[in-house]
């Protein structure tokens, strides 16, 4: 593994066409942001708990935080860790008495889990040379800006993402997924995630 980077969660937003949902972390050393194709019930989760919302009953999330609670076990931090055939991969670290161990997560359950316990959430720096997106405050209002997420953050800040074009183009020196490219045309109909829909699959760059 290598540096870890901390990041905290710029929005959840959900495409109103498919239905589909994505989490965007953005690095606190930079303006790098990492977006994350996470299920509906996991979006709803982490929103609810970024917007101060709590349900009647605790959820799925809710029960396993307070259950480590329970049990004298601290989450530590959550590791956005790998980036693997086109998924990423999360480690939860716990310590219990001196103990510490990793659980192998999905991403979007790691940060839900984060997020209720007030843990602090990192990614590995490979994985942000991969696939992070790159943000250009200084640009020209009248540039180019068929990239950017223009709306208020789930998270109350208010700003513009904007990707520059190499992100979008190449990872590093060596050409992007084909399928980098269609996150041009999706991000412009991307809002803020206002409920759940129907669960989906794993969590995914594209």
């Amino acid at each position: 593994m290598g540096r870890l980077v901390e990041m905290v969660i710029e929005s959840v937003r959900v495409h109103m066409l498919s239905n589909r949902h994505v989490v965007i972390l953005k690095d606190t050393e930079d303006d790098r942001y990492l977006p994350i194709w996470i299920g509906a019930w996991e979006a709803s989760a982490i929103a609810m708990r970024l917007q101060g919302l709590t349900a009647e009953r605790p959820l799925t999330h809710d029960l396993f935080a307070a259950a480590l609670e329970q049990l004298g076990v601290r989450v530590e931090r959550v590791v956005i860790s790998e980036l693997a055939d086109e998924t990423y991969h999360a480690r939860i670290h716990l310590e219990h008495d001196g103990t510490r161990v990793e659980v192998d997560a999905r991403p979007s359950d790691a940060i839900a889990l984060a997020v209720r316990v007030e843990a602090p959430i990192l990614a590995d720096e490979e994985v942000l040379a991969q696939a992070a997106l790159a943000t250009d405050p200084d640009a020209a209002a009248g540039e180019d800006a068929d990239t950017a997420l223009d709306d208020t953050t789930s998270t109350g800040a208010a700003g513009r993402l904007r990707s520059r074009r190499p992100p979008l183009e190449s990872i590093g020196d060596a050409p992007a997924d084909p399928r980098l490219a269609m996150f041009r045309d999706f991000v412009n109909s991307l809002e803020h995630d206002q409920g759940a829909g129907p669960p989906e699959g794993g969590d995914r760059r594209s």
